[in-house]
């Protein structure tokens, strides 16, 4: 029987493989169903797992352990003798089923890495393109994939936007292109050399800021991890020209002969770069003559209709723009793409426009990075802020963005840092409190509050810079639920014949 190591093929003998899977959210299943569909003798441990995967594994072969505590070392780990573990993305490093495989010289992977190493299953392979960074990964990731199929390709969009990669990989119709979100948990667990490193067509890290460093252990982990994306890239390494970081990352990475290093940025472009002139989009890496021309490929307008009129939304556009010329996709696809593009919800979402006050969910802001793009989009705000820190400092999104601000509204459990944060920069702001802590009652305490203080000309703008898992499912539900306030109070203000509350002047 082959050893993990050997293994680089779909069409390898990988049956009776002994291998331990840990997790059962929607990558575990994904890995679990293809282990089993190569022939491996498979276990998952799991921790509260979700009961319709559960009820599915014994059709497919696959054993189910369930764990009375998340750090559980069971005696079926030992009775298994796996000689391969499988970790889903969330699994930190250090997590006690990790340094168990590690003590025993069991090989660890990730998802990624088996899907690379299967990634035959169709021929011919996917190319693959890897977007990560801290900010803006998903509508990038939808908007390459859109630019290339308006370009005629087959393409997948796949990996952290929801939608495994091996279940793109096992696909029966195939594909042309993979475009591939990663997060820093997965890049984390990505090999740097080996069969199961990847090797992708192009790459790009959009940028880098503070996030995830309690998972990592710090900022230098967290990059190096987000810096993994370049490694053995073969023909485009996309950085973002206004974040030097990215620029060291891609001076750093060890690529194939001839890949080329190409920036992006809403600025005049270099000879090697996309970027902005006037009011158009324009390529000046793509193209012979690039030393003295430049390609158009849409205009503003067009990233305005498809709603990434924003500082980040036009930088994604830049990134996504690149990357679709580096597979080989024609300008026109890049402008009708654009054309047709929509941004997510909760991607500073404008839920109503009322009186001349915009309510807007840019509940995806789940970091000060992401919320600090959302305010410099709004010349007056009443800001929704708060919710998970993970060790996030607030003082500096604060100490820039105070002027924009007529008052802040705090929902979530780490209130101190936030406190502390608006003490020591807007100490003269407006600063209002959500007492409730029940999911059902915290987005209708804040709408309540933002409606008492904001004027016309306003925007009342959910950027919380925060997790939402402390008192909502997720970001989704967050976004959904403030959305959903915002309409009753709006439709309710409506019915009301009596007077109005007073509303504070600006501080």
């Amino acid at each position: 029987m082959a050893r993990p190591d050997d293994l680089q093929s779909w069409h390898d003998d990988w049956s009776g493989l002994r291998v331990l899977v840990l997790g059962l959210g929607v990558t575990g299943f994904a890995v679990a169903d293809t282990l089993a569909e190569l022939g491996c003798r498979v276990v998952v441990a799991a921790h509260r797992a979700d009961d319709d995967r559960a009820r599915i594994l014994p059709v497919i072969g696959v054993e189910l352990v369930e764990l009375a505590t998340a750090d559980e070392l069971p005696a079926a780990f030992d009775a298994l003798d796996p000689e391969l573990v499988v970790v889903s993305p969330g699994f930190r490093p250090d997590h006690p089923h990790v340094a168990w495989a590690h003590d025993r010289g069991t090989p660890v992977w990730g998802d990624i890495e088996l899907a690379w190493r299967v990634r035959d299953k169709v021929a011919p392979p996917a190319e693959w393109v890897l977007i990560t960074g801290t900010n803006g990964k998903t509508t990038t990731t939808q908007l390459t994939a859109t630019m290339l199929q308006e370009d005629g390709r087959r393409v997948a969009p796949c990996g952290n936007i929801g939608v495994p990669v091996l279940d793109a990989v096992r696909d029966p119709a195939g594909f042309d292109v993979l475009v591939v979100e990663l997060s820093s948990f997965q890049l984390h667990w990505m090999p740097y050399d080996g069969p199961g490193a990847v090797r992708p067509l192009a790459s790009v890290c959009l940028n880098i800021a503070e996030d995830h460093y309690d998972w990592h252990g710090g900022a230098e982990a967290y990059a190096a991890a987000k810096a993994k994306v370049y490694a053995h890239t073969r023909v485009a390494c996309v950085y973002n020209l206004a974040d030097p970081a990215t620029m060291r990352m891609v001076e750093e990475a060890e690529v194939q002969e001839g890949c080329r290093a190409i920036g992006f940025g809403a600025t005049v472009p270099g000879p090697s770069d996309v970027g902005v002139v006037d009011d158009l989009i324009v390529d000046r890496a793509f193209l012979d003559e690039r030393r003295t021309s430049a390609l158009e490929l849409a205009e503003l307008s067009d990233v305005m209709t498809a709603g990434l009129a924003t500082p980040h939304g036009l930088a994604n556009t830049l990134a996504a723009a690149a990357l679709a010329r580096a597979v080989g996709a024609a300008p026109v696809a890049v402008r009708d793409a654009l054309r047709r593009f929509r941004v997510d919800a909760h991607r500073t979402e404008l839920v109503a426009l009322e009186a001349d006050i915009a309510w807007v969910d840019d509940s995806k802001a789940t970091n000060p990075h992401a919320a600090a793009s959302a305010l410099s989009a709004y010349r007056s705000v009443v800001w929704i802020v708060g919710g998970l820190l993970k060790g996030v400092d607030l003082a500096p999104l604060v100490e820039t963005h105070r002027d924009r601000l007529r008052a802040a509204i705090i929902i979530g459990v780490d209130r101190d840092a936030v406190r502390a944060a608006f003490a020591r920069h807007a100490p003269a702001l407006p600063l209002f409190e959500v007492e409730a802590h029940e999911t059902e009652h915290v987005m209708p305490a804040a709408v309540r509050l933002a409606a008492d203080v904001v004027q016309g000309g306003d925007t009342v703008l959910l950027a919380p810079a925060a997790a939402s898992m402390d008192q909502f499912v997720d970001y989704a539900d967050r976004g959904n639920r403030f959305a959903a306030a915002v309409r009753q109070h709006l439709e309710g203000e409506a019915h009301d014949d009596g007077p109005t509350s007073p509303r504070p002047p600006r501080a």
